[in-house]
């Protein structure tokens, strides 16, 4: 074999150059035998012969054996280390020009022979853009779109395939397949050839593919993907199959537009007979397609219209679906259950509906169960929930007094940065203008040093904004001398302080106004600690900088008129020229602050 191989080769060379037409096409059909048989070594020695620069010569249109050469060139370049040999052999030229023949078999050949070229090679990529092959083959499969017969599936196919080659995992290359159209082209391939598998798996590849670029999202949505692939979906009984159709559906349910045609196309549905086949089974593939469907219902939650349409007034089948799916014992289900809860819970009217509707119990009921080494995505959702559910006013009196404060605050343990964070935007929810509840919460010995210590967590802003945040919230909501106090007594002071020069304007105001409330409720107990987080050196910091809020030059000024009642904090007022900081602001443009200002002058100058 080897000796024939070197005899073809060398024999090849002198009839490629005569072109004598039988002999040619004799030692290309002992390559291909030979290739056949051990691809590997006899690419080698083809690329050790030198033969193939010649090979461009033989792709001319003129040339009776170009379908033969390109098909050698489609197998040699199966070889990651034949790829740039081709490339540079100037291969790559003569093969995009062959894309305009009108045969069906050179069109083949050609397709696999630059597909094989372009994967995963930069340089065959790169020639192959420059030569214009891409349109070329865009254009091929929208003419040929329609046609059914199985020759021209597998052309469609080898084209789809080599397109995926040219542009997978290169984003400026899948752009200009996008502008070039090829979105639409693919869809209505997918709708008319859903009965031919390596097809439709092409297709599918490549939406994957695209699909990732934020500019395919537009193009997608103006086609009828979502109807396709949802027709497609329920044809699919095999779990490869279904994922590969997730894998595509996943990133485009990230935009609007597509959410709202899925949901119309009838994909919840799908979802959610998903969930009810495999939700007792323990196969990995089950688990994995529960898992699979159970988020993508989630998504498909995201968009506003989608979620409205799915809630129909509390009264839609998907909604009391997914009610069932939070008292269920699998973790998955309890998980997308509660996320898809707080999905829901975006306007104040659905939040309304679902609390008068017992939905509170069922999340305090399941939060109960992952209270004790629970788990903490589990948690993390019926929080969410919560959080999102206690917005509308009217229903925070009706949650407080279902005992949600109390559910919450078993987690106060947790050691969990996302579970410590959605306890505590829920505690401040519930509490925004509820006297009572602020006074019962701010005398909480234990929740109080918690949210201290977690002012501090340096490594987790969210949750050190969030604790500075509720610690302010509990003096402003419950105006409690006792609350003060105990935040007084906790070392709470100094972070409320520390607050007031937040780069978040409503968290400096927060602060300040907390702090006035301080000074003017319990300033002998609180002046120390405000004296030694150097309050008044920050105050007048505030009122210096140009940058600050007009509200906060306003609430800054209050304080310092409730901090006059201190003698030490009084004495750091005068030792620092604050009349000349606040005479300039009786000018301020915004008239609160000017007659603030000139109140806090005349407070200043009669002390003074």
């Amino acid at each position: 074999m080897a000796d024939n191989l070197s005899d073809t080769l060398k024999k090849l060379k002198i009839t490629a150059v005569d072109k004598t037409e039988d002999s040619l096409e004799g030692c290309l059909d002992c390559l291909l035998q030979a290739l056949a048989q051990n691809n590997t070594e006899t690419s080698e020695k083809i690329q050790a012969s030198g033969i193939l620069q010649l090979f461009a010569s033989l792709l001319t249109p003129q040339s009776s054996c170009k379908a033969k050469v390109a098909n050698i060139i489609a197998e040699v370049a199966k070889n990651e280390f034949m790829r740039i040999p081709c490339v540079d052999a100037g291969l790559i030229s003569p093969l995009v020009q062959l894309l305009n023949s009108k045969d069906q078999e050179v069109l083949l050949q050609t397709g696999r022979a630059l597909g094989n070229i372009c994967y995963d090679s930069h340089e065959g990529r790169s020639a192959v853009d420059q030569a214009g092959g891409a349109q070329i083959v865009i254009d091929h499969l929208r003419s040929l779109c329609s046609i059914t017969d199985p020759a021209n599936e597998k052309l469609l196919t080898v084209f789809c395939g080599m397109l995926m080659n040219y542009s997978n995992e290169n984003d400026s290359l899948q752009a200009q397949l996008i502008n070039m159209g090829v979105i639409p082209t693919l869809v209505k391939l997918l709708g008319i050839h859903c009965q031919n598998a390596a097809l439709t798996e092409m297709c599918l590849v490549a939406f994957g593919n695209l699909a990732e670029l934020e500019s395919s999202k537009e193009q997608f949505a103006s086609t009828n993907i979502a109807e396709e692939l949802v027709k497609l979906f329920k044809k699919q009984i095999e779990h490869d199959k279904r994922e590969m159709i997730f894998e595509v559906l996943a990133p485009l349910a990230e935009n609007d537009a597509i959410k709202l045609q899925l949901v119309e196309a009838g994909l919840v549905e799908c979802l959610l007979e998903i969930v009810q086949q495999k939700v007792d089974s323990d196969k990995e593939d089950d688990i994995t397609e529960l898992k699979t469907g159970s988020d993508l219902m989630v998504l498909l939650l995201l968009g506003d219209e989608s979620m409205q349409k799915l809630f129909e007034g509390g009264k839609g089948g998907v909604f009391q679906r997914v009610l069932s799916w939070i008292p269920s014992n699998n973790h998955q289900l309890q998980l997308a259950g509660a996320l898809a809860i707080a999905n829901f819970a975006r306007n104040d009217g659905n939040c309304i509906h679902m609390v008068d509707n017992g939905i509170v119990e069922k999340l305090m009921d399941l939060l109960d169960r992952h209270v004790e080494d629970g788990n903490v995505t589990v948690q993390h959702a019926a929080l969410s929930a919560l959080r999102n559910l206690a917005i509308p006013v009217i229903n925070k009196a009706k949650m407080l007094s279902a005992g949600v404060t109390e559910a919450v605050l078993k987690f106060l343990k947790s050691e969990m940065p996302p579970v410590q964070f959605k306890l505590l935007g829920t505690l401040r929810m519930l509490i925004d203008a509820q006297a009572e509840a602020a006074e019962q919460l701010g005398k909480n010995v234990k929740l109080v040093e918690r949210l201290v210590e977690w002012c501090e967590a340096k490594d987790h802003a969210g949750v050190m904004g969030e604790s500075n945040r509720l610690l302010s919230a509990l003096i402003r909501h419950s105006k409690s001398k006792d609350v003060i106090k105990t935040i007084v007594q906790s070392g709470g002071i100094k972070h409320l302080v520390t607050m007031a020069t937040s780069e978040h304007v409503i968290m400096q105001n927060e602060a300040l106004v907390a702090l006035a409330l301080i000074a003017a409720l319990e300033l002998g107990t609180a002046e120390k600690d405000l004296e030694s987080a150097k309050l008044v050196q920050i105050l007048h910091r505030l009122l210096a900088d140009e940058r600050s809020a007009p509200e906060i030059k306003y609430n800054s000024m209050v304080l310092i008129c409730a901090l006059m009642g201190s003698e030490c904090l009084h004495k750091e007022v005068q030792d620092l020229a604050f009349l000349d900081v606040v005479s300039k602001l009786r000018s301020h443009e915004n008239k609160s602050v000017a007659q603030q200002a000139s109140l806090t002058e005349q407070r200043l100058t009669v002390e003074s």
